[in-house]
């Protein structure tokens, strides 16, 4: 819920920062001297650049991805569940969660 909830503000965010930017003269000035910065933004809340997120509360590890993933980002989920896989990410998470858990006596 959260992945999707974060791609759709990203979308929202760009498609409104892009509108304003294109208001005035000035500000069309600002975005060329911004424009790498803007980049490197997006890269960093892109999704097909983490590919998906670990879906919690199945018996088995499980990357849900967007449901218009590119080749980019079906590539970034498997290789983020590769390494999810070869870091025993899900019992890590068991045993947080056990440790967590308070017994009631």
């Amino acid at each position: 819920m959260v992945l999707k909830t974060s791609e759709g503000l990203v979308d929202a965010v760009e498609t409104l920062l892009g509108d304003e930017l294109r208001g005035t003269f000035s500000s069309q000035v600002g975005y060329l001297l911004s424009r790498r910065a803007f980049r490197r933004f997006r890269r960093r809340v892109d999704y097909s650049e983490y590919g998906g997120a670990p879906l919690l509360g199945v018996a088995g590890l499980a990357i849900v991805g967007h449901g218009r993933s590119s080749p980019k980002a079906v590539r970034n989920a498997i290789a983020m569940a590769y390494r999810f896989a070869a870091g025993d990410f899900i019992q890590r998470v068991g045993h947080e969660i056990a440790a967590a858990t308070v017994s009631p006596h």
